[in-house]
């Protein structure tokens, strides 16, 4: 049986890519109230720029990386531009058909030109592996992934906290119709939070393309997962998601080790409860 602090240390990874691929949902949600549900095609897009860049290309894996958080950025701020921007101030069911419906666009279009199967992405060989710490072996790109999740949570925590463009989100957030009366360009904000947002989705994607695997089915696949640490975290907060994204990255890798016979019960189970318990997100009471 693999031991606890393996088990840890997986679901901690895991829990980090679901961060990096949905903090730009919370985010957009709180500050836009848009339900965007198509959020996990930027993910995927990223995830597809960086397989097919390394090989098709031979770009090296680290540049891959940057390459598809700036693809799906560009994707992002041309998408809402052109289409996310008419959501805003729409109804719920608006936003989710149209979103979904989007969903369903990227896996046809992606199928018809980069076929139905898995897309190969190896990690290059510094990368692969296991270290020591303290006695228990852990995979080295885990550990990676777990420090890069923490280094991405705290930049966006203390540019949200610290800086002037922070200071004008969280006011948007709070009362967009108000921060509109004092001169805010809310409509800039909204796209480059969008555009933020689409980044690290991108960046998630490419990072998940070795753990996860990658094919056209990879939006709706991990939809559910998205919108739990959304809902768990709560819209618009950034340290919620963390929490909430390293909770359903422990428990689902857990309950696949220990309990492989419930499949994804347990995640679905720890969102009733955290739900129940705190239902504007785990920080909020």
């Amino acid at each position: 049986m693999t031991g606890l602090p393996v088990v840890v240390f997986d679901g901690l990874a895991y829990g980090m890519l679901l961060f990096l691929m949905s903090v730009g949902l919370a985010v957009t949600l709180g500050l836009m109230g848009l339900v965007n549900l198509a959020h996990g095609a930027f993910a995927a897009g990223g995830g597809y720029v960086a397989a097919l860049a390394m090989s098709r290309a031979g770009v090296p894996f680290l540049l891959a990386l940057p390459l598809a958080a700036l693809a799906a950025a560009v994707g992002g701020v041309v998408l809402e531009r052109l289409l996310f921007r008419r959501l805003y101030g729409r109804s719920p069911l608006d936003q989710v058909l149209f979103t979904v419906g989007l969903v369903y666009v990227w896996i046809a279009a992606a199928t018809a030109a980069f076929g139905a199967g898995q897309q190969p992405a190896d990690l290059p060989g510094f990368l692969q592996g296991q270290v020591d710490l303290g006695g228990v072996r852990v995979g080295l790109y885990r550990l990676v992934l777990i420090g890069l999740g923490v280094a991405v949570a705290l930049a966006l925590a203390l540019g949200l906290e610290r800086t002037r463009i922070g200071a004008l989100v969280r006011a948007s957030v709070e009362d967009a119709e108000m921060a509109g009366g004092v001169s805010i360009r809310v409509g800039r904000l909204f796209a480059l939070t969008f555009t933020l947002g689409a980044g690290l989705a991108g960046l998630g994607g490419a990072l998940a393309v070795p753990v996860l695997g990658l094919d056209p089915t990879f939006p709706l696949k991990y939809l559910a997962y998205f919108l739990i640490v959304v809902c768990m975290g709560g819209a618009g907060t950034v340290t919620g998601s963390f929490l909430a994204a390293a909770a359903v990255g422990l428990v689902d890798v857990a309950g696949k080790y220990y309990l492989p016979e419930i499949g994804a019960f347990a995640v679905y189970g720890l969102a009733v409860a955290a739900l129940v318990w705190r239902p504007n997100g785990v920080l909020r009471a």
